[in-house]
C-alpha cells in the first residue's frame, strides 16, 4: 500500500530535469531527498525547494551507501543523474567506464540498497531516466558511450521486474529534448514538461505497468 507521504531520492536533483522532478514530487506530498555531487549547488537547490539534501557522487559508492542507510531506504528511487560525452568509443578519451558506472552500475547498486526497505513495506517505485538515444528502435544514436549506457539501463529496467518484491514497480522513460545544460538552450521542452512522465511513473497506482519504457506517458519502442 502506498504511504501517505512517500519518501523519494532523486539523483542529480540540483538542476534541470532532476530538480523539476523533485519539485513535482514535493507538490504531490512526497518527502524528497535531493542527491547531488556538488554539495554547494545541492544544498542551495534543496533549500530553495524546502527538501532534504544528500551529497551523492555516483562514482563514489560510499556516498550513496551512506545516503540510503542514513534514511533507512526510500519508497521512490529516481535514477536521473547522467553524463554526456562525445568522444568515440575507440578513443583513448572515451567515457565508457564513467558512463556505465553513473548510468548503469550505480542505479543497480541503489536498487539493491533499497531492497530491504521495499521488502518490509511492500511498496516501491523505481524510475530510470533514459533516452531515445538509448533505443535500439531509434538506432542507438547517442554520442560516445551515452547511447550504449542508456540501452543497458533500458535492458536493466526490462529484466528487473522478475527479481523485485511484489508491489515494487520499475520503469524507464525518455523525457524528450529538454532545455537543460545537457540538452542545450535550443531544446523545445521545458524542464517541467520533461519531468511530467517521471513524476507520473513515480506515483503509479498498484495496477500500473512495470518493466516498460515510456515517452509522454505513452509506451515507447525499446
Amino acid at each position: 500500500m502506498r504511504p501517505l507521504h512517500p519518501t523519494a531520492l532523486v539523483t542529480g536533483g540540483n538542476r534541470g530535469i532532476g530538480r523539476a522532478i523533485a519539485a513535482g514530487l514535493i507538490a504531490r506530498g512526497c518527502t524528497v531527498t535531493l542527491g547531488a555531487r556538488n554539495a554547494t549547488e545541492g544544498r542551495e537547490a534543496a533549500q530553495a525547494l524546502n527538501c532534504r539534501f544528500a551529497r551523492i557522487d555516483l562514482r563514489d559508492p560510499d556516498s550513496y551507501f551512506d545516503a540510503v542507510t542514513a534514511q533507512g531506504g526510500f519508497d521512490i528511487l529516481i535514477n536521473n543523474a547522467g553524463l554526456l560525452g562525445h568522444a568515440s568509443l575507440m578513443s583513448k578519451d572515451s567515457d565508457f567506464d564513467a558512463a556505465m558506472e553513473v548510468m548503469v552500475n550505480a542505479p543497480l547498486d541503489l536498487i539493491r540498497l533499497n531492497m530491504p526497505h521495499w521488502r518490509k513495506t511492500g511498496w516501491g517505485r523505481i524510475v530510470n531516466l533514459s533516452s531515445g538515444w538509448g533505443s535500439h528502435a531509434e538506432g542507438l544514436s547517442g554520442p560516445g558511450a551515452y547511447g550504449v549506457a542508456k540501452a543497458a539501463l533500458n535492458a536493466l529496467t526490462h529484466a528487473l521486474p522478475r527479481d523485485l518484491p511484489q508491489g515494487v514497480k520499475i520503469n524507464a522513460c525518455d523525457p524528450g529534448w529538454v532545455a537543460t545544460r545537457m540538452g542545450g538552450p535550443g531544446a523545445p521542452l521545458t524542464v517541467e514538461e520533461g519531468a511530467d512522465t517521471p513524476v507520473w511513473l513515480a506515483l503509479l497506482p498498484d495496477d500500473g505497468p512495470t518493466g516498460s519504457f515510456f515517452r509522454k506517458r505513452q509506451p515507447a519502442a525499446w
